[in-house]
């Protein structure tokens, strides 16, 4: 039996949709706004749980397509129409929470139109990996859809740059004082979080167990940086070197140095690549990536300044930022 109030009560409205609307869209856009208004998503917002009950009750009408079409009858009529009473009916909104048992006048309300919205609270909120705090929880609604879900729990560790880049299984103090074993995968970057599925805090009433989220912070290394799998290091080389060409040792991180030949007439800034030398990770080897610095002397004595003089009065006169200005120029 409709509700007394559904003359003065536009549900097209409190969802935003045109009354001609299908199911889907309906559906649709009543997920958007429970996860908008959920009161797990807006603790202590008394207007945000008034809101979701406002839509709830909505949509209990809408989506059922005799209450829809009594519904629309009864607004077709108009506030003048004589109003309904509520009799030995249960009028108004009766909680959305209780439509999984008996629904409206003591007709047995289907769920399917209910049951996924609570799946996608019944998750750690947000979804995002390490977004749970420590000590609170981040998933299950109280007393809406099922068991809480317990607490993630964060915690925090540094590791050096060649751990980082190997792999290690490393031991952590747990907030209970008892240690845990976590295990750092090879070429795992600054900044990571690594997730430990069931390790956090217990469900309080019978749900899963809450996770512990491991932030992994890495320290920086004096000679090599990350390039995704490849290690970058800068390699100085004199000036002749450059202009001539040479064999020069370059190191590894963690290994022997290798040998890589610089081609005469190398600039600043090319890069030599050295394959599989650089991080070692379950999707394959990296590479070593040295990238050619041409140093210039600071201080030079009389026979090396008059032997630059004699290479300059003989180097070829062509101006090396001539394509620069020209392309400056446009």
């Amino acid at each position: 039996m409709a509700s007394q109030d559904w003359f003065d009560r536009d549900f097209y409205k409190v969802l935003g949709v045109d009354k001609g609307i299908s199911d889907a869209e309906l559906k649709k856009t009543y997920r958007k706004l429970a996860r908008k208004y959920h009161p797990d998503s807006n603790q202590g917002d008394a207007k945000a749980e008034a809101t979701f009950k406002e839509i709830s009750e909505a949509y209990s009408v809408l989506s059922d397509p005799e209450q829809r079409k009594e519904y629309d009858q009864i607004r077709a009529m108009g506030a003048g129409a004589p109003r309904f009473t509520a009799g030995d009916q249960p009028g108004g909104f009766e909680d959305v929470f209780s439509m999984f048992g008996q629904g409206r006048g003591g007709r047995q309300q289907s769920p399917q139109d209910f049951d996924d919205i609570f799946s996608m609270f019944n998750q750690q909120q947000g979804g995002s990996f390490g977004s749970g705090r420590f000590g609170q929880s981040t998933g299950g609604f109280r007393g809406y859809g099922g068991p809480q879900r317990g607490a993630d729990v964060t915690a925090r560790t540094t590791i050096d740059f060649i751990t980082a880049t190997r792999g290690e299984t490393i031991t952590l103090q747990g907030e209970d004082g008892k240690p845990f074993k976590v295990k750092i995968p090879a070429g795992v970057s600054d900044g990571q979080k690594i997730r430990l599925r069931g390790r956090g805090r217990p469900s309080p009433d019978g749900g899963e167990t809450g996770d512990i989220v491991v932030q992994v912070a890495v320290r920086p290394h004096p000679v090599f940086t990350r390039d995704g799998l490849n290690l970058r290091v800068t390699v100085p080389v004199t000036f002749t070197e450059a202009a001539l060409g040479a064999t020069i040792e370059v190191p590894t991180l963690g290994g022997d140095p290798v040998k890589l030949r610089v081609a005469p007439g190398t600039p600043s800034g090319r890069v030599l690549r050295v394959k599989g030398r650089g991080v070692h990770s379950a999707k394959g080897p990296g590479d070593l990536l040295a990238e050619v610095q041409v140093a210039v002397p600071s201080h030079l004595d009389d026979a090396a300044r008059e032997a630059l003089e004699r290479f300059h009065e003989l180097e070829p006169k062509d101006n090396p930022r001539a394509d620069l200005m020209s392309r400056a120029r446009g």
